[in-house]
């Protein structure tokens, strides 16, 4: 089966949302944990923008949260894809916070996912290659592959 290709930009997402009082600890920061949900569901979008199919989160790599997230700003997260193998595909987000009263922008954290494409059985199924369009679109995947090779190395150590 031949699949046509997809540009980066065919599945690329932008999403966003205030955060509210639920959203946070006392101290008025918004909880790691909703932030991570956040990444993986825009992720998510773009992976199955992309396959056209059902996805499950396989795998996140390392998340660091460089600038705390308070109750009020608008958190906005950038997400598209870095690169696609047969049924996987890794999924770069960027979040950014806003003070919308102030206009200040802080880059919150950045995450990369692994999807996998699954068909109407759960099983694994075949993605549209992606289509590098730019040089900044190839540096990414490249430094994806890289990512890839690192994981396969991990997951080897781990079966011992």
């Amino acid at each position: 089966m031949s699949i046509n290709g997809k540009t980066v930009k065919e599945s690329q997402t932008i999403m966003a949302q205030e955060m509210n009082p639920e959203h946070a600890n006392p101290a008025g920061n918004v909880h790691g944990g909703v932030i991570m949900k956040l990444i993986d569901t825009a992720a998510g979008v773009v992976a199955k923008r992309h396959a056209r199919s059902n996805v499950v989160t396989a795998s996140i790599d390392r998340l660091d949260f460089i600038n705390p997230v308070f109750v009020g700003d608008l958190v906005i997260l950038k997400a598209s894809l870095n690169y696609v193998g047969k049924t996987s595909m890794e999924v770069g987000v960027r979040v950014e916070s806003e003070n919308t009263i102030t206009g200040e922008v802080r880059h919150t954290s950045s995450a990369y996912l692994t999807f996998v494409a699954l068909d109407d059985n759960g099983k694994p199924r075949e993605v549209p290659p992606l289509i590098l369009e730019t040089d900044e679109e190839r540096r990414r995947y490249a430094q994806a592959i890289e990512r890839r090779k690192m994981r396969l190395i991990e997951k080897q150590r781990e079966k011992g």
